[in-house]
Formats: structure tokens, sequence, C-alpha cells
């Protein structure tokens, strides 16, 4: 347990160490710097981020699962420290919450997997072999007899000059595809990936499952399975079971019936079992796989499987608070803050334990969030601009409260200056660094590296870009929709550890604790890491809230079209 209260004063407090390294990026502009200079004394108050862990993280909001107790407990619990904090309602309409029409899906098997050719047959375990689900509003899903193919990562990006369909029509088939980018061998380097190809090592959405899903429904495939290998997944088998609960989806107009029957995933050996009864070898078609010549190829087998589902429909609830800005030219225009309150809720007992409590994801961030409201209210001068503290619901269904807002957004989005993401927090003590997921896209990087710089730390890119962090947070559904967004990790190097600590310690997490009943306030955990993350993020948010123009995207960057074309209207 942390027994030491620490307060640490925003204008007094820096790193004991000093950080090392260089940062070759861009400099902030002259409108920052201005802006940065006047630097309020607030505080940022550890115990009370832990005390708010405690209460959301607790086994009484049973691991805050939409439409639960859980969530009307979370609510409640948002919308009561909003208004301690003198917080003014987020919604227009008077109140903390924006409601979010969503429908809950529970899928069970009612025929299992099973794949034939000619008189072969073999049938697969239900969770242990094939996790399947579908979004589409209907009583059953399934498919029948269905050709499967295999379209190694099921990606066509033309700015890359790649296409794994080939012009091979998938309508009404089963798909098998890849999980993550297309691995390509860096030619000078057999052991690197090409950084010239889906941004080497570091995860473009063409890698996410979420896309795949999207590619095959575009398709009109019947079907969609991704093979699940943990190394380029991000995580392990166990996690892609949790999809087998109740699921929620936003409902499009045609009752999602434009999706796929069924989305899934096969376990690694259920997919080498498939490739072998084809007379194929997995880890060969996987290596052809890496090439832009390869070429889909049909597995010669039929699939059937039918899944019934139980509906229910529910409005959930973002819950939004606000502090008006001081300018009258300029209040009309908001910075946004977004952290989801959301976890798994009540799930598969492990060791005894069927509560999902999500301490670290997100009860660390929604906690953290609500500090970071409560020195913005504390702080002298006031933001000029508007900030909009949002909680969304539904990220662990598939960023849904964040894409239902940037959707059917409460402020416009030409008035929306930049959205500022927090989902964990650093529990394992100070750094000397900070990670940016997605480092270099935005000018809120350079807002950042200001900030940092005052506690004598650096900027790094994220260690771990293979996981697609940068589309795996709601931030990404701001950015899609064209608002420049800033997502914040842990940094990497901790002050009195050693250079392996990072990495031991994020491997832990991922194998033990994610979207696990563990996931619980640790013995060990230091927040005074997240303290001073904090004191970032609050920073440059007060920054961008005063600062003479709009933060930009960075030429090149894949959502600077979608922000230009906004702003010229």
């Amino acid at each position: 347990m942390l027994t030491r209260q620490k307060i640490f004063p925003f204008a007094l407090c820096v790193l004991a160490a000093a950080c090392s390294g260089t940062d070759d990026s861009k400099p902030a502009s002259s409108a920052q710097t201005t802006a940065a200079k006047a630097q309020p004394n607030v505080t940022i108050d550890q115990n009370a981020i832990l005390d708010r862990i405690k209460v959301l993280g607790s086994d009484e909001y049973e691991g805050r699962l939409p439409g639960t107790k859980g969530e009307q407990l979370t609510v409640r619990y948002l919308e009561d420290e909003s208004k301690k904090l003198g917080l003014q309602p987020g919604n227009p309409d008077g109140t903390y919450v924006q409601k979010v029409p969503l429908v809950g899906i529970t899928g069970a098997q009612a025929q299992p997997f099973t794949v034939t050719k000619g008189g072969q047959k073999r049938t697969f375990k239900w969770s242990d072999d094939v996790v399947a689900f579908t979004k589409r509003v209907a009583d059953t899903s399934s498919i029948a007899n269905s050709d499967m193919i295999f379209v190694g990562y099921g990606v066509t990006a033309p700015e890359y000059n790649w296409d794994d369909f080939k012009g091979v029509d998938v309508k009404g088939k089963t798909i098998v595809v890849l999980v993550n980018d297309p691995q390509v061998p860096d030619a000078s380097d057999a052991a690197k990936l090409d950084p010239k190809v889906f941004n080497g090592q570091a995860m473009t959405y063409y890698g996410r499952w979420t896309y795949k899903y999207e590619k095959a429904a575009e398709l009109g495939a019947a079907a969609v399975f991704i093979v699940h290998e943990t190394a380029t997944a991000g995580y392990p088998y166990p996690v892609v079971q949790g999809f087998l609960g109740e699921r929620f989806s936003l409902v499009a107009d045609d009752k999602n019936m434009g999706r796929a029957n069924l989305e899934g995933w096969l376990s690694l050996d259920t997919a080498k079992a498939i490739f072998k009864m084809a007379g194929q070898d997995f880890d060969a078609l996987k290596k052809q796989a890496f090439s832009r010549d390869f070429k889909p190829v049909p597995l010669g087998l039929k699939a059937s499987m039918t899944v019934r589902n139980t509906l229910r429909t529910i409005d959930s609830q973002n819950v939004l608070a606000k502090l008006e800005g001081t300018d009258s030219k300029m209040k009309d225009e908001y910075v946004v803050y977004s952290s989801h309150w959301d976890h798994l809720g009540i799930g598969e007992p492990v060791n005894g334990d069927k509560i999902y409590n999500g301490a670290l994801d997100n009860a660390s961030g929604t906690a953290t969030l609500l500090e970071i409201a409560r020195a913005f209210t504390q702080a002298q001068p006031k933001p000029k601009r508007s900030i909009l503290f949002l909680f969304v619901t539904a990220e662990e269904q598939g960023l849904l409260g964040s894409e239902y807002y940037a959707t059917h957004p409460l402020y416009p989005l030409e008035k929306t200056v930049a959205n500022i993401n927090m989902d964990g927090v650093n529990q394992w003590g100070r750094t000397s660094d900070i990670t940016v997921v997605g480092m270099g896209a935005s000018d809120l990087d350079d807002y950042l590296r200001e900030a940092a710089a005052a506690q004598n730390r650096t900027l790094v890119p994220d260690p771990e870009s293979e996981k697609g962090f940068y589309y795996r947070s709601d931030h990404f559904n701001f950015a899609k929709v064209g608002v420049p967004a800033l997502y914040t990790d842990s940094g990497v190097t901790f002050i009195g550890k050693d250079a392996n600590y990072s990495k031991t310690k994020r491997d832990e997490y991922t194998n033990n604790d994610y979207h696990k009943p563990s996931d619980q306030i640790k013995p060990d955990w230091d927040l005074s890491g997240a303290v001073d993350d904090a004191r970032l993020l609050f920073t440059v948010g007060y920054n961008v809230a005063n600062a003479d123009k709009f933060p930009e995207w960075k030429p090149g960057n894949e959502f600077k079209a979608r922000r230009d074309e906004m702003m010229k209207r």
C-alpha cells in the first residue's frame, strides 16, 4: 500500500534526476512558447487519485460493464464528483450525460464450427479453438458450407501498392486472415521489418482486427476469422476468449446486417490444423503473405457454424463536465480531455475471482482525469477556452462511447481544438521520459515537449508500436474525424531502476493482469510518476486553451486532410 501522501506544487516541482538523450523534433511555435510562460500554481494530489481508483475499481462497482449496476454507480459517482469540483454540466441540455444507444449481443454456440473436405470432417471446440460472434442484430447468425479462402493479412492498401485480395471475389465465403500488418522483412536486415512498408514495426490501422472485420464486410464475406498469435496480436489468447461474453455495438440503420455473418478468431493450433487438412503448410503460406505478390489461396474446405444470440438494447452514458473559458471570443472553443470509465464487468472466474475490476484499465485514467479537472478549477488565471472533461462508455467494446461522441458531437468539431486522452497511468514510479503514442502526429507533441522540459524530461516514441496502441484507445475516434489528438503512456526510463525494468513490468501486466480479474491495486504501486504525467497533460491542455492558434496535424499525417477541409467551412 502507498503510505506517504505526495502533493506536488506544479510551479515548483521538478525531477530530482536529470534525463539523458537527445530529441530532434521541431521546436514549439512562438505562440506555444508565449502561452507556456503563464503557468498557474496548481497541485496534483497522488492520494486523491488512489482514493478514486479504490472506489471505481472496487468489487462494489462490479467491473463497470455498460448496462449494469456497475454503470449506474459509476455514472452517479462521476456526476457527483464533477458537481463537488464545481464543474458545469457538459451537455448543453443541462445534464452531465450523453445517452449512447447500444445493442448488447450475447452469442452462444448453436452449431459448432465444423470444417469439411469431401468425406473428411473436423469439429472445433467453442472458445478453446475458435471464438465467434456477430454484430448483426438478429436471433441467429450462421454460415453453411461456406468456401474457405486464405487472404494473407486481408489488407488493401493502395498507398503501399498492396492488395491481398488480388481481384478474388470473397462474397459469401469464409476468409482466414493473419493478425497485424504484413510483416515485410527489411532487404538490408532480415531481422527487422521494412520501415517503408506499413511503418515497419509500428502497426498501422490495417493491422487492427477492427479493420479486418470492416474490410470483410465491405467485400461481402460471409465470415472472417483472424489467426491469433500472441507476438503479433500484442496480447494472449485468453484476451480473445473474453469476446464471448456480451458484446455491445452501435446500431446502424440496417441493424448491422451489412457486417459479415460471423466474425472471430482461431487459435494458432486450430489454424494450423485447418491448413493441414487443406494440404497446406501454415508457416509456408504465412511467409508468402509477407510479399505484395501474394495471391489468395482457396483452401478447398467448407465451413459451417451457427451462433444463437440473446439481444438487449440499452442507453449507456458518456459523462461530461466542463469548465467554461474566460475569453468571450474563445470560450465557445473546446479542449477535450477523455478517459473511458468502463471495463469488462463480471465474467469467467480466474482463481475464484469473477469481478474484472479494471483498476489500471481504466479506473486509474478516470481517477486521474478527475484530479486534472480539480487542478483546472484551481488554476489562476482561468483558461481562455473552455475545457470539456469527457468520460466515455464502452471503450472495451470497440471504442463505442468516443465513436458516438465524435459522430454526434455536442460541440462543433471545427470548434474542438484538441483531444487529450488518458487510458491507464504510470503505477511504477517516476521516469525521466514520457512515451508519446503516435509521436510526431501533431503540434500537441511540441506543447508536451515544452512541458516535459520543465520537469527535465524528454519525449520517446512508443516502445511497443507493433501493438497498435494508437488505434486502441478513444483519441483515435477524434483523430478519425480530424481533431488533433494526444495520447501518452508511461515513460520507459524509470529513475533508480535498471534498463529492463520498464519492459519487465509491461510484460508482467500484459501476461498476468490485462483484462483479467487480477487488474487490481497492487501493494507495490507508486503513483508519483502518474502525478508527473498528469501535470504534463494539465499543462498541455492549459497552454492549448490559451494559445493564439489551434494546434495542427503535422504535414503528411493521415488525418490532416480531414481537419484542413473541416476548417475551411
